[in-house]
Order: structure tokens, then sequence, then C-alpha cells
């Protein structure tokens, strides 16, 4: 795929093994809680084409993000999240919305936000296997549902509260 960053092994690691080790360890965060506070964020480049994501633990290309740590306001988490997954360096970052989303007993909050500018310098890793850059009006196949929804909502669709 043109723009994309390929996946690779990861320190030697067989793909199944470290994603089973992320997954249990989300897995086992997530039951000790009752809320989770999570950020995504819409990163656009100057052509207007928006970052996605392919984890190594779930499946489909997805908004870039993850869960706020405690004492960190969710700016501070998306621009570290950001700086950990795709190596976002400086940036402009302005709080696009919150959604919601029950998983369970669990109730899942996320803040969206709008990055723009910025220097990327992508590396593989253990969590994301590789980037690519979208047109939202015309996204590849293989979105989650919310990050379907996201770019459906960047490309004119109305906004909705579901995650």
């Amino acid at each position: 795929m043109q723009g994309s960053w390929p996946a690779r092994e990861v320190a030697g690691l067989p793909i199944f093994a470290d994603r089973l080790v992320t997954a249990f360890f989300l897995t086992a965060k997530a039951l000790l809680a009752r809320l989770v506070l999570g950020v995504n964020a819409l990163v656009l480049d100057e052509a207007g084409r928006v970052l996605l994501v392919r984890h190594s633990y779930q499946r489909g290309w997805r908004l870039p993000g993850g869960g706020v740590d405690p004492g960190e306001t969710p700016e501070a988490a998306i621009r570290r999240e950001l700086a950990e997954e795709v190596g976002l360096g400086g940036g402009t970052v302005r709080f696009a919305g919150h959604y919601a989303r029950r998983v369970l007993w669990i109730s899942h909050v996320v803040a969206l936000y709008r990055v723009e500018g910025g220097v990327i310098a992508f590396r593989p890793g253990l969590e994301i296997r590789e980037i690519l850059w979208a047109d939202p009006a015309a996204p590849p196949p293989g979105l989650s549902p919310a990050t379907a929804r996201r770019l459906a909502e960047l490309a004119g669709a109305a906004v909705t509260a579901a995650w």
C-alpha cells in the first residue's frame, strides 16, 4: 500500500507472543477499572489526510491514541501516546470532542484531539506495526467501526456521541 510502513518482527519475538502479552496487560488493566479514560487523535497532514495505525493486538486501521495515566491530563496523554506510537514531535493539539461507549461493566470515555503540524519519525514497535496516511473521504478497507465514524464525520457526516 502506498504511504504505509511495513510490519516487521520486533526484538525477535514471534508476533503472536507479543500480541498475547500486550492483550493480557490491557485486559487486566481494564478489568480493574470501572471507568477508563482514553485519548485518540485525528492527526492531519498538509494535504488533509489523516494518520491511521495498525496495532499488533487489534484488527483494522485505527486512530492513534491510548489511555490516560493517573494524574495525567488528557492533552498530556495524547502528546505522550503520539510520541510513543508514531514518533510525533511538536504540532498543534486542539480538543475535538468527547465520546463514550460501554464494554460490559466498564464505561469508556474517549477525548478526541485534532493535531496538525509536527514531525513524525515512525518506527514499527511492539504495539504499532504500521502507519498509513488516508484520505478521510476515501478511507482504506478494514477500519475499526469507531475510526470509520470519525473519518465520516471529518468528511462531513453528522457527529455522533458513540465511540
